[in-house]
């Protein structure tokens, strides 16, 4: 199967012979992956995880310098999940990686299991107890901050959310990663448009025409760019991106849901598991898509084609 293939060739330098159809087949598994431990546990947020899903996988199977076979590497990169709620697909991805087996996460939710319904350090692979909305890119910029100190090689990602991004205390670490020059950290926020209230723009607008996202974060000394993270191209392209001496921002565009038609920009699917009905209707569109993009693989189109 292609997840045990790609976990074959994960090493400690960025994998290089990866083909774009073969990380989105992974996305769709980690769909997949995500309505099935929510609907099985009754609770989880299936919404933010299914937008997340092209972001976590070419970060962890082209981006990232990782080793499942020693998740404590010294020369890993490492991956702060600070949208904590979002585990699902971020426990999904560590499954397909190789930290753990794939079957434990139908434990999801469990009692006694160690994949809690927030991001809990004790899961091999994951570097940090997340929950509390806001901490993690402080926790990465620290990270950095050493690493650069040490004049070590290793990468800090924080993957964010657009709610999130409401907190003080992540402007806080914005503005020290810019003024420390820390080109050793990148934070990507996934901006799927929802948050637990409703529509993030009613709520507290991040983003608006007259104080963009972006120059904000230019004003505070990082390089920005924007993306539409559901776009297994653009995502790939924007975790390409080195700069010399700033941080930098992936303001990835996603949809809440991202996937899944009836959970697409719901609310209500922010913390809510799908029902069996639901679970069923979901499995047949994920599978519909596996389909269209295996009938491209097999096609040999351009999107096939080699990183």
């Amino acid at each position: 199967m292609m997840h045990n293939l790609l976990s074959k060739v994960l090493t400690t330098t960025p994998h290089k012979n990866v083909k774009i159809e073969a990380l989105k087949q992974i996305a769709q598994e980690l769909r997949r992956q995500a309505v099935l431990m929510t609907h099985r546990a009754g609770s989880g947020h299936p919404g933010g995880s299914l937008s997340q899903a092209e972001i976590l996988t070419a970060l962890y199977f082209f981006r990232m310098k990782h080793n499942p076979e020693n998740p404590q590497d010294p020369n890993r990169d490492i991956c702060i999940l600070s949208k904590g709620h979002c585990c699902p697909s971020f426990y999904a991805v560590l499954a397909e990686a190789g930290y753990f087996s794939k079957e434990e996460l139908m434990s999801f939710r469990s009692m006694g299991s160690r994949l809690q319904g927030h991001v809990y350090a004790e899961v091999p692979g994951v570097e940090l107890s997340t929950g509390s909305l806001g901490q993690g890119l402080s926790v990465g910029t620290g990270m950095a901050l050493s690493f650069k100190i040490d004049k070590k090689p290793n990468h800090v990602f924080v993957l964010l959310g657009d709610g999130e991004m409401q907190e003080g205390s992540v402007w806080e670490a914005v503005m020290f990663a810019g003024r420390h020059q820390l080109n050793n950290l990148t934070a990507i926020i996934d901006f799927n448009g929802v948050q637990q209230e409703g529509f993030t723009n009613e709520i507290l607008d991040i983003n608006t025409s007259e104080r963009p996202l972006a120059k904000k974060f230019a004003e505070f000394g990082w390089h920005a760019i924007e993306i539409n993270g559901n776009n297994m191209e653009e995502v790939v392209d924007a975790l390409r991106k080195v700069t010399s001496f700033k941080p930098l921002v992936i303001i990835s565009h996603t949809k809440k849901g991202a996937g899944v038609s009836f959970m697409e920009l719901n609310k209500a699917f922010h913390g809510k598991a799908p029902n069996d009905e639901e679970l069923k209707q979901a499995l047949e569109e994920i599978k519909r898509e596996e389909i269209k993009i295996r009938e491209i693989k097999s096609a040999g189109a351009t999107g096939a084609d080699t990183l």
